[in-house]
């Protein structure tokens, strides 16, 4: 016989939701993984690929071109991200009151055509003038990929689907060097190779921003792939996590309570934390290339961190699957690697320029640690108007990170950056202290609702109803 998930029935409504079996269950995702998690990849991959574009470009040109002098390229990187920090701000009402797939993907087509005009740049005021409309325009889609994947997915289900679309962090670092060697060893025209890179890096990401429009739905209801009986199943499964869903309400009590939530602000201190080592990614070929290697080699040497970032990510979603309850564990593990890295670039001779390299590479370890911190997020958060107010904090963090570190990463301080290096390896350390204290208050909290539950089992909520994780006492956090 067939083995079938029932869902309890709501105390509220006296309803009970759809049985299903598990092989509906299992045909379900297989479904929402062919249809929706591609475009979300898709969409990251070009994403990263537009932020990576920036080194490249400082290999084949771009310095010498725009005539940038002291810190005037930590500023093109740092740019970016006060547009979109600034951004932030109005994407989180708008996430959460216009249909959020509809709204990503316009803001993907505009990115694309504005990561063009980056090709048209002389100088260094107009180029950082559309690197931050770049970040403006950039805003809202990873936070939005975070809800995303919380709205289509169980928690149990988190971890995996992000390190999948995280996992083109590591892909666009890996093609995007073979890009940009193809382009400057075919380059034969006028056009400098670093702006053939940035027209075809926005013509193509522009392109997949209109197909994303046309292949994800606006809502799992509006679901175009999926029968009446799927929708139905897709409903039920979700309830057994009891989320409502994408809503398109705004509610400014679930601001205050984000505000008020201690491990809301936990997620604003990974963002920042977790991004003061990213500078390392953005000038790695700067390292290399300062080893006395030309444009090709370093294009060459720097394509296997992709692939070293790619295990990385990979062996952390392992950790998380055989350590289902213990994924802040498995973020301070996998901190050690790029630690070390960055403690290998500090201390080598510069004579050992091989052991630099692969240092580089460990140093850039950095994808797979945000992959299981954004599972964390897309687990811990529930309500429509709180959901993406924590994703923006946590990415309100990344951003201030990635404004303020570049600016300790000085091309006059290369090979050895050392400013930048010390403050990765303080910033490592206390994002493991951050971590330690999250597991703690994550674990009590569920330590004191799993003693309260039988005296006070709380307010009953109608199923689907808005409800954040705190006012839903049955909710568990993953730490």
């Amino acid at each position: 016989m067939v083995e079938l998930h029932r869902e309890k029935q709501s105390s509220s409504n006296g309803n009970c939701l759809s049985s299903f079996s598990k092989e509906e269950e299992a045909q379900l995702v297989k479904k929402i993984d062919t249809f929706v998690l591609p475009m979300l990849c898709l969409v990251f991959f070009f994403q990263y690929l537009d932020k990576q574009s920036l080194s490249y470009a400082s290999v084949f040109g771009l310095i010498d071109d725009l005539s940038l002098h002291g810190s005037e390229y930590s500023w093109c990187s740092s740019i970016f991200y006060v547009g979109q920090l600034i951004s932030e701000y109005p994407f989180i009402y708008l996430m959460s009151r216009l249909p959020l797939t509809r709204f990503v993907g316009i803001t993907i087509i505009v990115w694309g055509g504005v990561c063009m005009c980056l090709a048209a740049c002389q100088n260094f005021a107009s180029f950082a003038a559309v690197r931050f409309l770049l970040g403006l325009s950039e805003g809202a889609v990873a936070p939005a990929f975070v809800t995303l994947t919380s709205v289509w997915y169980r928690k149990k289900e988190h971890a995996l689907r992000v390190g999948v679309w995280v996992t083109m962090d590591g892909l666009a670092q890996v093609l995007g060097c073979l890009l940009m060697y193809g382009i400057g060893r075919s380059s034969t025209g006028p056009l400098a190779p670093w702006r053939t890179l940035f027209i075809i890096c926005g013509a193509l990401t522009s392109g997949f921003g209109a197909l994303f429009i046309i292949v994800v739905p606006s809502s799992p209801k509006k679901a175009w792939f999926l029968t009446t009986r799927e929708m139905e199943v897709l409903e039920a499964r979700m309830a057994r996590d009891r989320d409502a869903g994408d809503l398109t309400q705004f509610s400014t009590t679930q601001v205050k309570e984000a505000l008020g939530d201690l491990r809301s602000w936990f997620m604003f201190i990974f963002g920042l934390l977790v991004t003061m080592q990213a500078p390392v990614m953005t000038f790695a070929s700067l390292i290399i290339k300062n080893l006395n290697y030309d444009s090709f080699q370093t294009m060459l040497y720097n394509a296997p961190s992709g692939a070293v970032q790619i295990l990385a990510i990979w062996v952390s979603i392992a950790g998380c699957y055989l350590l289902t309850d213990h994924r802040c564990f498995v973020v301070m593990v996998m901190a050690i690697p790029p630690l070390v890295g960055n403690l290998l670039l500090l201390k080598l001779p510069l004579s050992a320029e091989w052991a630099l390299i692969v240092s580089s590479w460990l140093a850039s370890c950095l994808p797979n640690v945000l992959a299981v911190l954004l599972s964390l997020s897309a687990s811990n958060v529930k309500g429509n108007t709180k959901r993406p107010m924590v994703n923006a904090m946590f990415f309100i963090g990344y951003c201030a990170g990635c404004i303020a570190a570049p600016q300790l990463w000085k091309t006059s301080a290369a090979p050895r950056f050392f400013e930048g290096i010390v403050t990765a390896i303080v910033t490592w350390c206390l994002l493991l202290v951050a971590l330690g204290v999250y597991w703690y208050l994550c674990r009590s909290e569920n330590r004191k609702r799993d003693e309260t539950q039988f005296t006070a089992p709380g307010i009953a909520y109608q199923d689907g109803e808005d409800i954040t994780d705190i006012q839903d006492t049955h909710f568990r956090y993953s730490y």
